[in-house]
């Protein structure tokens, strides 16, 4: 599998999924500079990470979405390069159009620091194979501008053609409002596009590969895109 991670201004989670990335495949992925023009062509996957791109100075993921780089991430996300959005990589998904709605400020208005478990919604794509159907993980978020709408008609788009891929719930699977740490519509914490080779999801399962880090919730996905995409 070759994998490239994109690095912005303000990212801070680049160096996470690299070595994610690294220890699950056993190579480094390539690291991609947000000025780069020209993005492989022999690429198997597309990581775009968390952090505070260009300071969220205008809306967070919205400066990114127009970084040079961006044109050539797109033009491989439509020829099926699978592409993984986490957290501000989520944000920029949306801002790109690569997936449907947009990313608000949490409903509280704070910034969340926190495990939160999620229940996997579907098993059936190359990021999530290495888990099962309901399933319940525990991730870490961290994020001021997490709560995912979508106007009624989007969302029930999304909901109709299967493109959710993660929801906030309680530790024994049960999605409700209490688990709903930011106010995303549906509980939603992680989205794929209609062909499922485009995840975004506010949740870092790269913080949560070694049981040194508290846990390895987060390995299977790695694992899941290593066996799909080698």
């Amino acid at each position: 599998m070759k994998a490239a991670v994109i690095v912005f201004p303000g990212s801070n989670c680049d160096r996470d999924v690299a070595v994610a990335l690294e220890r699950v495949a056993g190579t480094k992925p390539l690291m991609l500079w947000h000025r780069e023009t020209e993005v492989p062509s022999d690429l198997d996957l597309i990581v775009v990470p968390g952090g505070f791109s260009y300071g969220d100075y205008l809306r967070s993921g919205a400066m990114a979405a127009h970084s040079p780089v961006m044109a050539g991430v797109k033009a491989a996300a439509d020829k099926g390069v699978r592409v993984l959005g986490i957290c501000n990589g989520f944000q920029i998904l949306t801002e790109s159009h690569l997936l449907p709605g947009a990313l608000m400020r949490n409903r509280d208005l704070k910034f969340i620091c926190k495990d939160v478990h999620l229940t996997v919604e579907s098993a059936d794509s190359d990021f999530t194979r290495g888990y099962a159907d309901g399933q319940v993980v525990r991730y870490p978020v961290a994020h001021h501008d997490g709560n995912f709408f979508a106007d009624d008609e989007t969302l029930a788009a999304i909901e109709d053609a299967g493109q959710v891929a993660f929801r906030y719930c309680q530790p024994d699977g049960t999605v409700d409002a209490d688990a709903n740490i930011n106010g995303s519509r549906n509980n939603i914490a992680g989205l794929f596009n209609r062909d499922r080779t485009v995840l975004g999801l506010m949740p870092h399962p790269e913080r949560l590969i070694d049981q040194h880090l508290g846990g390895t919730d987060g390995v299977p996905m790695f694992k899941s895109l290593l066996e799909a995409l080698s």
